[in-house]
């Protein structure tokens, strides 16, 4: 429930009505401290996928306990530039560079809670 309700900041739609977060794709291992999300862009060239993982990523590390391990991923052959925005979702210092910008950081924030 945590991601689910998100928009992508383009569609008036959450992630889950467009399909882009789906609970089967949201694995949460209390026992070893990980939680790993995959999301699926809506076509295979999405322009938004970096801004969405982006979204979703800070808003996992603003919910839970830090304990916790946080892998956003895009879904295995869901999207042409997969493994370059698997790169920089999973690179710290990329995700603090981009938080950094604020035009980036009002985007991430229209995606997570609607507001600029």
């Amino acid at each position: 429930a945590v991601v689910s309700t998100q928009s992508t900041g383009e569609h008036p739609h959450s992630l889950e009505e467009l399909s882009v977060v789906q609970e089967d794709l949201i694995t949460c291992n209390d026992t070893e401290n990980y939680i790993d999300v995959k999301f699926t862009p809506t076509i295979p060239h999405c322009s938004m996928a970096t801004l969405i993982g982006l979204s979703l990523r800070v808003k996992l590390l603003h919910s839970v306990s830090d304990r916790f391990k946080v892998d956003v991923r895009v879904t295995p052959g869901t999207h042409q530039s997969e493994d370059a925005i698997n790169k920089q979702l999973g690179d710290k210092e990329r995700v603090a560079a981009a938080l950094e910008n604020p035009q980036l950081l009002n985007m991430v924030n229209q995606c997570i809670y609607g507001t600029g």
